[in-house]
């Protein structure tokens, strides 16, 4: 059974930081690159970091510098840290395997608001 449970978000001030977490079920975690998904209202669904199984990493432009993806093969669990957060950052923030699954399935995913 596919499971996917976020956790980490909330609200900061611009210049903060957050660490998000994901715990993922072994069907997923252990054969798939990783990644850290976000959706901002009236946004599509966007790929900000990914993580192969062996911690090679890519993120998009918008994060470079200043988000950092990993993983813990053992607890089968992704990270993201995410320093000096802008109000754009604000966003859903999911996990999910690299690419989407066929089933397209998502966790609930956690709220990251950005704002003085």
């Amino acid at each position: 059974q596919v499971q996917l449970v976020e956790s980490g978000g909330g609200l900061v001030q611009p210049g903060g930081s957050l660490r998000l977490s994901c715990a993922a079920s072994d069907s997923i975690f252990s054969f798939y690159a990783m990644g850290w998904y976000r959706q901002a209202p009236g946004k599509q669904r966007e790929l900000v970091a990914q993580i192969t199984r062996g911690g090679s990493t890519n993120y998009a432009d918008s994060v470079k510098g200043r988000f950092t993806i990993s993983r813990d093969n053992a607890k089968n669990t992704v990270y993201l840290q995410m320093n000096s957060l802008k109000p754009e950052d604000t966003a859903v923030y999911y996990c999910n395997q690299v690419p989407i699954g066929a089933d397209d399935y998502w966790g609930q995913g956690t709220q990251v608001t950005v704002s003085s």
